[in-house]
């Protein structure tokens, strides 16, 4: 595994656990960091050791988003060309989305548990994982549009397909605070916890059930699920047929078959 300064992460049976870890920072992500989080997770894409993710922060908040030194340089240019200019701008912006694209097209799936702030580019994170859970205090802003800009790392993309069309809309006109009860009521994240250490321990047991699945078929739901949700049905029904003509006739398959027979736990590799 690469060697990372600017997150922690810890594996223990099958799931991984990814912490920001620039706390003193309010774990605001600098160049580093981008390049880390495209790197963790391609690398947990690939371990076959996870088997599931879950995404927090160190110290008193989740993420505070793109770090303001790294915002400031990302228009900072040598080109005179104005054309050049857009050109490179455009490219940099996409090297930013790709580490949340990495969240999102990693086939484990990803739990962000989150306490304190989610703030801009915090969102944007978070809307690329699988499931949010949070604590009572927790509180998300869509930040970007109080600093003269169009959010543009996935917030205004996915967030629509999470919660209503209306109230998305509302937070990323108003950037208003969203705490962890409003975010549970508007399905922003799935529950909330009064306190850190319920959140974790309820997420681990999550994370537990999913470990327990059969990986072939967990990485497949969630493959089939991320293309359903930006097809029509008959897209995704097609594309599922196609998948578990290729899928379904695995040694997991198999192994869940015997292990209700011996009415026993099934044990996946």
């Amino acid at each position: 595994m690469t060697t990372l300064e600017t997150f922690d992460l810890r594996i223990e049976d099958s799931i991984a656990w990814v912490y920001f870890n620039r706390p003193e920072r309010a774990n605001a992500l600098n160049q580093k960091a981008w390049d880390e989080m495209k790197a963790l997770f391609e690398e947990l894409d690939e371990n076959n050791d996870v088997r599931v993710i879950i995404l927090s922060g160190h110290g008193k908040h989740f993420c505070a988003g793109i770090d303001l030194e790294l915002l400031m340089n990302v228009a900072q240019f040598s080109q005179p060309c104005e054309g050049r200019k857009r050109e490179q701008l455009r490219k940099k912006i996409l090297a930013l989305q790709a580490p949340i694209n990495a969240i999102e097209q990693c086939s484990k799936p990803v739990i962000a548990a989150i306490k304190g702030g989610c703030i801009g580019g915090g969102i944007d994170i978070i809307s690329a994982c699988d499931m949010r859970y949070c604590i009572d205090d927790a509180y998300f802003t869509i930040k970007e549009i109080d600093m003269g800009m169009v959010a543009d790392l996935g917030t205004l993309q996915r967030l629509p397909k999470i919660i209503p069309q209306g109230i998305a809309r509302e937070l990323a006109y108003t950037g208003r605070n969203v705490t962890g009860l409003e975010a549970e009521r508007i399905g922003l994240v799935n529950r909330t916890f009064a306190s850190a250490e319920e959140m974790y321990t309820e997420v681990m047991k999550i994370a537990q059930q999913i470990a327990g699945k059969s990986p072939l078929s967990i990485r497949g739901t969630k493959a089939i699920m991320n293309y359903s949700r930006d097809h029509s049905v008959t897209d995704g029904l097609d594309y599922m047929a196609t998948w578990n003509a290729a899928m379904l006739l695995s040694d997991d398959l198999m192994e869940a078959f015997q292990a209700k027979m011996q009415k026993r736990p099934a044990v996946y590799k």
